[in-house]
C-alpha cells in the first residue's frame, strides 16, 4: 500500500436527507489529506441527492431501488481511491476516523478490513429510543474489541485489491448482507473492530422501527450463527443469548400464572431478574451515566429489545433445523472454516 494511498468514502443511501449532509460534512472533515466521498443513492424520493450535489461530491445513483448492497457495490466499482470506507448515511465520522483506518490497515498487511464502533451518544439525540439504542450498541460494540468473525458494515475500511479479490456484497440480501460478507473475508483475511475509530449514529427514533429491525436481523441471522456454531459477540454472546431465554421463559411463566396460579408470577420474577443479571454491564451503565429515572426508562425498553431477540431467534433456529437447504440457499452464506 502506498505510503498515503487516497481514500474512497462510500455513503450509501436511501431517503436519509435528514442525516446525509451530516455524514458528508464529517467525511469531508477529516484529518487525512486524500480523501473522495462518493454518495451511492439508491433511487431515493427525498431531498438527498440535491444535499448532496450541494456539498460538492461525487453522486451516483441506481435506476430503481435495490438496497443497500446494490448501492455499496456501485460505489466501490467507481471509486479510485486504494482503500475504500464505507460509512453509512446515518453515520457522522468522527475527524480522525480516516487518518486511524488507513494507519491499521498499513500496520497490518493481513488484515481484510478494519470496523470502527458507535459512540454512546446519537447523532441528533432527540428521543428516548435512540439514547436507548445509542447505549445498548455502545456497550456492545466496545465488548468485541480485536478480531470478530463478522463485520460492521455501517463504518469499515478496506483495501480496494481485498475488496476485489473476496468480491461484492450479495444484493440478494436485505438483512443479513454483512454477515455474508463477514464470513467470506473471515476465511481468508483477519476482520477486526476498534474503539479508537468512531462515529456518530443517528438511531432508529421510535419503537417499532427499531423492534421490527431487531425482529429481522435476528430471524435471518439466527441459522447461519447456528450453522457456523459460533456467536458474533456484542449483542449475540453467550451470556446475553442465555439471559434472552430466561425472559423468554418468564414471560411464559407470566401467562401460565392464569391457569397455575399467582405462585408462578414469583418464578417469573425470578426469571427476569436472572436476565437483568446477565446482561449487567448495559444495565449499569445506563444507571451510571444517566441516573435512575432514565435507567429506569432504559430498562423497559432493553427487556422488550431482549424479549424480541429471543423470540425471533426461536423462529430463526426452527426455520434452520427443519429447513436447513433452503436456508443456506437463502442467505448464502460460506463457512469459514
Amino acid at each position: 500500500m502506498n505510503e498515503q494511498p487516497l481514500v474512497s468514502v462510500i455513503i450509501p443511501n436511501y431517503n436519509y436527507a435528514s442525516t446525509i449532509g451530516e455524514c458528508i460534512r464529517a467525511a469531508k472533515n477529516q484529518t487525512y489529506p486524500a480523501v473522495e466521498v462518493i454518495v451511492a443513492d439508491d433511487a431515493s424520493t427525498d431531498d438527498s441527492v440535491a444535499i448532496a450535489r450541494a456539498l460538492d461530491v461525487t453522486v451516483l445513483q441506481v435506476p430503481v431501488n435495490s438496497g443497500v448492497s446494490t448501492a455499496r457495490n456501485l460505489g466501490a466499482r467507481h471509486a479510485k481511491g486504494e482503500v475504500l470506507f464505507f460509512v453509512d448515511s446515518d453515520v457522522a465520522l468522527d475527524p480522525d476516523a480516516v487518518e486511524r483506518a488507513v494507519d491499521h490497515l498499513r500496520e497490518e498487511p493481513r488484515l481484510g478490513a478494519i470496523c470502527g464502533m458507535y459512540r454512546a451518544e446519537p447523532m441528533f439525540p432527540d428521543s428516548l429510543v435512540k439514547r436507548y439504542r445509542a447505549i445498548q450498541q455502545y456497550v456492545w460494540f466496545c465488548e468485541v474489541e480485536g478480531a470478530i468473525p463478522g463485520l460492521h458494515s455501517a463504518l469499515f475500511a478496506i483495501k480496494k485489491e481485498t475488496f476485489l479479490e473476496i468480491g461484492e456484497f450479495n444484493d440478494r440480501l436485505r438483512w443479513t448482507e454483512e454477515q455474508d460478507y463477514g464470513f467470506r473475508l473471515n476465511a481468508r483475511y483477519e476482520v477486526k473492530a476498534v474503539p479508537t475509530i468512531r462515529g456518530r449514529h443517528d438511531h432508529d427514533g421510535t419503537l417499532r422501527v427499531m423492534l421490527t429491525k431487531v425482529f429481522n436481523r435476528t430471524r435471518l441471522g439466527a441459522p447461519n450463527w447456528l450453522r457456523l456454531n459460533k456467536l458474533p459477540g456484542g449483542a449475540g454472546t453467550g451470556y446475553r443469548a442465555l439471559g434472552s431465554a430466561f425472559l423468554l421463559a418468564a414471560v411464559i411463566a407470566l401467562v401460565s400464572s392464569v391457569v397455575l396460579g399467582p405462585w408462578v408470577l414469583l418464578a417469573a420474577a425470578v426469571l427476569t431478574g436472572i436476565s437483568i443479571g446477565l446482561d449487567k454491564r448495559t444495565y449499569g451503565y445506563a444507571y451510571r451515566h444517566h441516573g435512575i429515572l432514565f435507567g429506569l426508562q432504559f430498562t423497559v425498553l432493553h427487556l422488550l429489545v431482549t424479549l424480541t431477540s429471543a423470540v425471533a431467534a426461536g423462529i430463526g433456529i426452527l426455520q434452520g433445523l427443519l429447513f436447513p437447504r433452503m436456508t443456506q440457499r437463502l442467505y448464502r452464506v460460506e463457512n469459514p472454516a
